[in-house]
């Protein structure tokens, strides 16, 4: 089922709503790595899916496209043989970018110690 372009919720009236809001935009296992190395740059797919690794081809490609469909990644085509499409940032994924830090900073403090104790635990 293709979900680009649809939002799970109607209305964002709660209190939460607008975390909810922004989760619903770059959430997703694979969002956040894609705008992480995006911070940098263009990239073009390839350099991307490298980057990232273990994400399959056809799921980056989802994610890029809900990513360009909310209007965080702009996805631009050069007009030659062989046709070469890179990736870049919109100035509002631009402004995420403290978002982003902030979260990396928070996974460098706790959550690598949070899945050793969970992976421990199991």
């Amino acid at each position: 089922m293709d979900t680009v372009g649809r939002s799970r919720h109607r209305d964002y009236v709660r209190p939460a709503c607008p975390v909810e809001a922004t989760l619903e935009l770059i959430g997703g296992k694979w969002k956040g790595i894609v705008l992480y190395y995006l911070l940098d740059g263009k990239l073009r797919f390839s350099e991307l899916k490298r980057k990232i690794g273990c994400v399959t081809q056809r799921m980056l490609t989802k994610q890029l496209r809900e990513l360009e469909a909310s209007g965080l990644v702009t996805r631009i085509v050069y007009a030659e043989v062989p046709p070469r499409v890179e990736y870049e940032l919109t100035a509002e994924g631009e402004s995420l970018r403290p978002i982003l830090a902030a979260l990396k900073q928070w996974g460098e403090t706790h959550a690598l110690s949070l899945l050793e104790k969970r992976e421990s635990a199991v």
